[in-house]
């Protein structure tokens, strides 16, 4: 994912917000302070991150926010179509933020530090077509997550760094 001035990532939380609370309307739900705080942080991380690590950053802006409350509005996110819980085989569900992106983005997890990069590969995903197609098959949905080590010889996290 390419850098974003701090006015390119205002305007997309903004839209964001805009289109949750829009979506919040439409399913007669009301929006709370504590809601779109959460949301908002959510969105303004804009990164791969399970509650925990969520409630952590929340609490920074609402003290009095807690756990549950986070995982009720992460919960919602899901169910409204803005996040997709994620498993990266680190024990943690993690929350993938999707407003306005491709849901079916592929992923590259360092087995060292657990960095996630998201990336989408016109070439791999038109080679899946055709063989899905060869196969008389048409795809629904993927899901690819590349586990790697890190061969940046400056990550804190490479082996070779922890001498």
């Amino acid at each position: 994912m390419a850098e974003q001035s701090l006015e390119e990532r205002e305007a997309r939380v903004a839209e964001a917000m805009e289109a949750f609370s829009e979506r919040l309307q439409e399913a007669g739900l009301k929006s709370t302070k504590q809601r779109d705080v959460i949301v908002e942080r959510f969105f303004w991380l804009d990164k791969h991150i399970s509650a925990d690590e969520l409630l952590e950053d929340v609490r920074e802006h609402q003290p009095r926010i807690g756990y549950a409350t986070v995982y009720r509005t992460l919960k919602l996110l899901v169910e409204q179509g803005f996040a997709l819980p994620k498993d990266f085989g680190d024990g943690q569900t993690r929350y993938d933020p999707i407003h306005n992106q491709d849901p079916q983005h592929d992923h590259l997890i360092c087995v060292d530090c657990r960095k996630i990069i998201e990336f989408n590969d016109d070439g791999l995903n038109e080679r899946i077509q055709a063989i899905a197609e060869k196969m008389q098959y048409q795809v629904r949905r993927k899901k690819i997550e590349l586990y790697a080590e890190c061969q940046i010889p400056a990550c804190p996290n490479h082996p070779d760094q922890s001498a």
